[in-house]
């Protein structure tokens, strides 16, 4: 391990701006300078730098994935802290550096033997960093759980609530609720003292229960447009509160599948450009060379995204976060604003400190890709991971 590398020759996406033909000096995991062409010397650096010559390719800050269930047939849901780990080894390859293990609506018995997994996990990543628990229920609508299982929803109930943290060790960084159920503000007050970020999602919910979420900080939304009220001119519903309030932030599934490209772009033409975070909810199958493709314990297909077998539910993605990337540019979405969505704001909203942007101070986390949106290097607390393996 070097602690002093400099990247160079490289088109810079700091979060901010692109850059061109710029290095980046790194030292002890930290991100030192940015350097542009005319001030840029190679001849400055001692000889114990490494010197890694970027070839043009885009460098940007590492991709923070805030809602993903699986990959390579691992799943989060695992009680095995071995499937977790190789969960974080799996997504380096394709540019995470850090995500949030995210858990289906369960029996309390399960989700906690998934939670402390989880637990037992973090800080023995050699790959993507495992930021904390994102809990995707259980207080959420029945008439609108999608492919999660109706039998495990459960009413606002906050000893249970208790029960989860307690298990997580306060790791429990964001939760999907439904805002009309009963007793949501009593629970939303007892989050916001546990530092749990609350965000709208299977939800029924009316236009004025959603202002009235809000007003109890459920400031995010969960799946823009999936398993959500509709937007309609006499309730603008869930949809509709997410275009008419600018406080509101929301997840993106960008594959073309869950919403439409063209409402991707509609979406982003009306909210500020840091309200947008792009996830890939995907699911343990995806990228998964052979067996048979399970998901929440159910058997699912591949049809571009995953589909119940019971139903043809649609169940998630089968997105990566580079894949995300490339997707809202051939949308017609700047490459600046999909770093953006992809790294800079899911880290601000999440109120993740030193990720996210490429500036001085900020750790080394850097993933590296090309014009066809090709990883070549995923670099970790200025660490690259397992770089032949990529």
């Amino acid at each position: 391990m070097n602690n002093e590398i400099c990247i160079y020759n490289a088109t810079v996406l700091t979060g901010y701006s692109t850059m061109n033909n710029c290095a980046i000096y790194i030292k002890d995991n930290k991100i030192i300078d940015i350097y542009n062409f005319k001030r840029f010397n190679q001849k400055q650096f001692q000889d114990n730098v490494q010197m890694i010559d970027a070839n043009n390719a885009y460098v940007a800050s590492g991709f923070v994935d805030t809602h993903i269930h699986g990959i390579a047939g691992i799943g989060a849901d695992s009680s095995d802290p071995k499937d977790i780990l190789k969960m974080s080894e799996s997504l380096a390859k394709y540019g995470v550096t850090s995500f949030i293990p995210t858990l289906y609506t369960s029996t309390e018995e399960n989700l906690i033997s998934s939670i402390k997994a989880i637990i037992k996990s973090m800080g023995k990543e050699k790959g993507a960093k495992i930021l904390g628990i994102h809990l995707e229920g259980p207080f959420i609508s029945i008439d609108k759980s999608g492919a999660q299982s109706k039998d495990y929803i459960s009413k606002v109930n906050i000893d249970y609530m208790k029960r989860l943290i307690k298990a997580a060790k306060g790791n429990i960084i964001n939760m999907t609720v439904a805002p009309e159920l009963k007793n949501m503000r009593e629970l939303a007050l007892f989050c916001i003292s546990e530092n749990i970020i609350l965000q709208a999602g299977h939800t029924n919910a009316t236009y004025a229960q959603m202002v009235e979420g809000m007003n109890a900080r459920i400031m995010h939304t969960t799946h823009m447009f999936n398993a959500m009220s509709k937007m309609h001119h006499r309730d603008p519903g869930a949809v509709g509160a997410v275009f008419i309030h600018p406080e509101l932030s929301c997840e993106i599934i960008a594959d073309g599948i869950h919403v439409n490209p063209e409402l991707i772009k509609l979406l982003i033409s009306i909210k500020p450009k840091d309200k947008l975070v792009l996830v890939t909810d995907s699911l343990q199958p995806t990228k998964q060379i052979s067996g048979t493709l399970l998901a929440n314990n159910e058997e699912v297909y591949l049809d571009k995204c995953f589909y119940r077998k019971s139903d043809n539910v649609i169940a998630g993605s089968a997105l990566t976060m580079i894949e995300g990337v490339k997707n809202l540019v051939s949308f017609g979405i700047d490459i600046e604003q999909a770093i953006k969505m992809s790294s800079t704001n899911p880290a601000k909203i999440m109120n993740l400190k030193d990720i996210g942007l490429i500036a001085p101070g900020y750790t080394a986390d850097l993933v590296i890709f090309n014009k066809d949106y090709n990883i070549i290097k995923t670099m970790i607390n200025g660490v690259f991971f397992e770089e032949e393996k990529i």
